[in-house]
């Protein structure tokens, strides 16, 4: 139950994990992107990709089965939520809708960003390229971000600018 718990915790309208269970597409998301994730390794790839096109097709969440996703993610209100392949995810991070962290163009080998735990990517937020993003860092809405970013900031605008943090 710790991951209900983990979005109980991030979401001030999720009153009960049945709630949860029932009602947000990311858990139902998640625990398929597990399982493409598994034929995806075992080079079952097409198996992977058709399991993660159907739930595109049903949920408007678009995640590469080759991304490597830590515990506990959480998508809030999904729809137009992109993860390309070479992403890399922390733990316990939140994505509200529209956001992408996809490439930048037709690179090859690690193309796409890698994000450190704890981090919050608000809604229409573009992640873009090898970048990194650093924990405990908050990305505000409709932010571009095309360079890394340290731990412990917040970063908003069109340019991605960080700003100062307020205690």
């Amino acid at each position: 139950m710790g991951y209900f718990k983990s979005i109980k915790e991030r979401d001030p309208a999720a009153r009960h994990w049945l709630q949860i269970l029932f009602l947000y597409p990311c858990v139902r998301v998640m625990f398929w992107f597990r399982i493409a994730h598994f034929f995806y390794k075992i080079k079952l790839k097409f198996i992977g990709e058709g399991i993660m096109f159907l739930l595109r097709r049903r949920y408007g969440i678009e995640i590469h089965p080759a991304a490597k996703i830590g515990k506990r993610l959480f998508i809030d209100h999904g729809v137009g939520v992109v993860i390309g392949e070479t992403t890399i995810i922390g733990d316990d991070c939140t994505i509200y809708q529209g956001v992408s962290l996809g490439g930048t163009g037709k690179e090859k080998g690690k193309r796409h960003p890698t994000i450190g735990n704890n981090v919050m990517i608000g809604a229409g937020a573009q992640i873009l390229g090898n970048v990194t993003i650093g924990d405990n860092t908050k990305i505000g809405a409709n932010t571009v971000v095309l360079h890394n970013v340290e731990s412990n900031q917040t970063v908003v605008g069109v340019k991605g600018k960080e700003v100062p943090k307020i205690e």
